[in-house]
């Protein structure tokens, strides 16, 4: 492993979050590092999307702090977060049914377009081949993920699993280094829960560092690098695959005994 792929890239430092008198997150601290896959499990109310929507500025955390790339993120909107270098999906599906599949890549890659709406408006040469260019890269994306010969069907005609590939393929089309998957199996069969853990390890290897979370629990111990177990907003244990599975604070609040099962 390289120096770089050794790196903090994302840290949240003692962060709360409480709506009313609900503590979501309660003084949560972890990290995770480039070229891993990190997942986080825990119950329904756990505080697994909360802490998601406080990476991505769709909250702003009580306390603490959020650091990505040594640079602190606290309270940015959710398009700055982006542009920095943060990606992530929905466990409901946020696609645009009526337009086509490249249309709604392309729509991710727009987050690096550089022309303006007047430029856009009055259609220069320079905007026809930025245009060009986006549309060579949407196509790219979707070859990746193995959805590029359905480039120009209808969004909302792909079958379900391949909905989730494609929000992936929208979500790595802003080009960035961390991409956050929210549930990305949930709703999917064996057979596309195996295909989509193959294009995560994939995309790890591409050099992407991933934070997952899902409840398919043989999909996240067979990918996942290290575990956070989330249990009523506060961490109870962090630590790779084997040694979640066998702690007993996780075995009696979460998993289950018969987790050998």
């Amino acid at each position: 492993m390289s120096k770089l792929e050794n790196q903090i890239l994302l840290e949240l430092k003692n962060v709360n979050k409480s709506f009313g008198g609900v503590k979501a997150v309660k003084d949560l601290s972890f990290e995770v590092r480039s070229g891993d896959i990190q997942a986080i499990i825990g119950p329904n109310g756990a505080g697994k999307t909360t802490i998601f929507n406080l990476i991505t500025g769709f909250y702003s955390p009580d306390s603490g702090e959020i650091l990505f790339s040594d640079k602190k993120i606290n309270n940015k909107p959710p398009n700055v977060i982006t542009e920095l270098g943060i990606a992530r999906t929905f466990q409901n599906l946020e696609l645009f049914p009526s337009l086509t599949v490249l249309e709604n890549v392309m729509l991710g890659c727009y987050v690096r377009n550089k022309t303006s709406v007047i430029k856009a408006s009055l259609k220069l040469s320079s905007v026809r081949s930025e245009e060009k260019k986006v549309k060579e890269k949407a196509r790219e994306i979707l070859e990746f993920v193995g959805l590029g010969k359905y480039a120009d069907e209808p969004s909302g005609e792909l079958p379900f699993g391949w909905q989730r590939l494609l929000e992936i393929a929208r979500a790595l089309a802003t080009e960035p280094s961390l991409l956050l998957l929210d549930e990305p199996a949930s709703g999917l069969n064996p057979r596309e829960t195996d295909q989509l853990g193959e294009h995560i390890e994939k995309l790890r290897s591409g050099g992407l560092t991933i934070l997952l979370v899902e409840h398919d629990m043989s999909l996240t111990m067979d990918i996942s690098d290290n575990i956070l177990v989330m249990d009523y907003g506060k961490k109870i244990a962090s630590g790779p695959p084997r040694q979640i599975q066998n702690d007993p604070v996780v075995l009696a609040a979460y998993l289950g005994e018969d987790i050998d099962a």
